[in-house]
């Protein structure tokens, strides 16, 4: 028996018609849902990349802050040594080494020095006279005023030496060698007596003071000579 279909066909393409549109909707629904994901994902990097980059330039921003404060810590530090050498170069004119090199090249044969005392202080500036007259006063006061020096160039020098030597002649020689040097002004003997070692050999055992010439100025040629001979001095000794 034949089958007979009562559904018109027109029903038929209506319901294909609608299943077909249904597909399309779901497709173009999961379709525009990937592209929201994918656009908020887009969003959500985005706004990290910010805040890294908002971190990156901040970072950077105290980076720069703290080389600033390098440098300019570095402009303080090489200003404050400049000022140091300066202030050494006032206070010690002559280093020290250079000054013990110095006493050990004018050292005569056979003497030795057993002990260096240096010591500064402050010059004795002499005290002038007041007038009582008012314009006399204030002339002195200018001529104070226009006279005074830094407290760094009123400082004195003052040596005192200790050596043995072979004899009394020995120290003379020293002395005279002392006082005839560019460093050295007011060389005076305090004390000369003898003394004996355990073999019975008999020295002398001398003290001189001595000061270090105002206003001296050293080339780094002096400075390098002074050592040079010491060096000499000390090898043929």
């Amino acid at each position: 028996m034949a089958n007979i279909n009562f559904v018109p066909d027109d029903y038929v393409q209506n319901n294909e018609s609608r299943r077909t549109n249904l597909m399309y909707l779901i497709l173009f629904a999961v379709v525009m849902i990937a592209l929201c994901s994918s656009f908020m994902t887009i969003k959500i990097r985005q706004r990290a990349c910010g805040i890294k980059e908002k971190l990156v330039n901040t970072k950077m921003i105290q980076i720069q802050e703290a080389i600033e404060k390098f440098e300019e810590l570095q402009t303080k530090r090489g200003a404050m040594m400049r000022t140091a050498l300066t202030t050494s170069e006032l206070l010690e004119p002559v280093p020290r080494s250079v000054l013990l090199a110095s006493l050990t090249n004018n050292l005569p044969q056979g003497v030795s020095l057993l002990k260096l005392g240096l010591v500064q202080k402050e010059s004795r500036q002499p005290t002038s006279t007041v007038s009582t007259s008012n314009y006399k006063a204030k002339q002195a006061k200018k001529a104070a005023a226009e006279a005074k020096v830094s407290q760094e160039k009123q400082l004195e020098t003052h040596i005192d030496i200790e050596g043995m030597a072979p004899s009394d002649l020995q120290v003379a020689a020293y002395i005279e060698r002392l006082s005839n040097s560019s460093l050295l002004e007011n060389v005076a003997l305090v004390e000369s007596k003898e003394h004996k070692v355990e073999d019975s050999t008999t020295f002398r055992q001398f003290k001189l003071t001595a000061m270090l010439r105002k206003e001296i100025h050293l080339t780094r040629d002096d400075v390098k000579a002074i050592r040079d001979e010491a060096e000499n001095t000390i090898w043929n000794f």
